[in-house]
């Protein structure tokens, strides 16, 4: 997942073998955000590589999330006309565990009746699964519990650097990622100097678990995307709590 170098080979029956196989050459060589529509870097060698680098100790939220003041919408870039607080979702390939998140946040914000006061989105830092709906199996699970997921895949993008007020990665090498497309792109085009400090770890607004990622379901069983449900329950409820308590400025308007 780490890697952010590109290559000129197009698509071939030898790199399509990569997309879902145990046997991928390392991430270091396929991964890249913004690839070629051609480039397919392995789903599951790039999960394994998280998980066996999960650590057991635990984080914390530990800083103020704050609107930018923003008030254009991340989907059309055109005003709203009223301030709207964004809230991204990124994992790997943006069909499991990131549009679960969406999913389970806006179910939260409607219940709440805050719908017109943010604007949510998901993505993934690699383009495979681009214009693909969620996996039938986290729309199956998500669905028992009540929760549309309608998202369509993207990959992360510059702007979305700009729109979004918080920028939550659901394991730690995911957020790795993301910055490294920042530290690529502010050097392209102008970004917030201080849009880094948007991107923030799933798991550390948790408070009824321990773990510090959210782990990728996607090569197992039913078990793991109810697992993935139960985390994201658990922190985009804390998540919005946190949105509410430390932007009056929005909510109270």
């Amino acid at each position: 997942m780490r890697s952010l170098h590109s290559t000129s080979r197009g698509a071939n029956p030898h790199n399509l073998r990569f997309c879902h196989s145990s046997h991928s050459p390392s991430p270091k060589s396929l991964f890249l955000l913004l690839l070629p529509r051609t480039q397919f870097p392995s789903h599951q060698n790039l999960s394994s590589q998280t998980n066996s680098r999960k650590s057991s100790s635990s984080f914390s939220s530990g800083s103020v999330i704050t609107a930018s003041m923003a008030v254009s919408s991340p989907a059309t870039g055109t005003q709203t006309g009223a301030e709207r607080f964004s809230v991204l979702f990124v994992c790997l390939g943006n069909i499991c565990r990131s549009p679960a998140a969406e999913g389970v946040f806006r179910d939260l914000v409607k219940k709440r009746g805050l719908d017109s006061k943010f604007q949510i989105d998901s993505a993934g830092t690699i383009n495979y699964h681009e214009g693909n709906q969620a996996d039938p199996r986290m729309r199956a699970a998500s669905k028992k519990r009540g929760i549309e997921i309608t998202s369509v895949s993207r990959p992360i993008r510059p702007s979305d650097f700009r729109d979004f007020d918080v920028i939550l990665a659901m394991d730690k090498q995911n957020k790795d990622d993301i910055l490294d497309a920042f530290n690529r792109w502010k050097f392209r085009e102008p970004l917030p100097d201080e849009a880094h400090k948007k991107v923030k770890l799933m798991c550390s607004f948790c408070k009824r678990h321990d773990e510090t990622e959210v782990p990728d379901p996607y090569y197992g069983g039913p078990q793991g995307f109810e697992q993935v449900l139960d985390l994201l329950e658990d922190a985009c409820e804390s998540l919005l709590d946190t949105i509410v308590a430390e932007n009056k400025h929005v909510f109270d308007s």
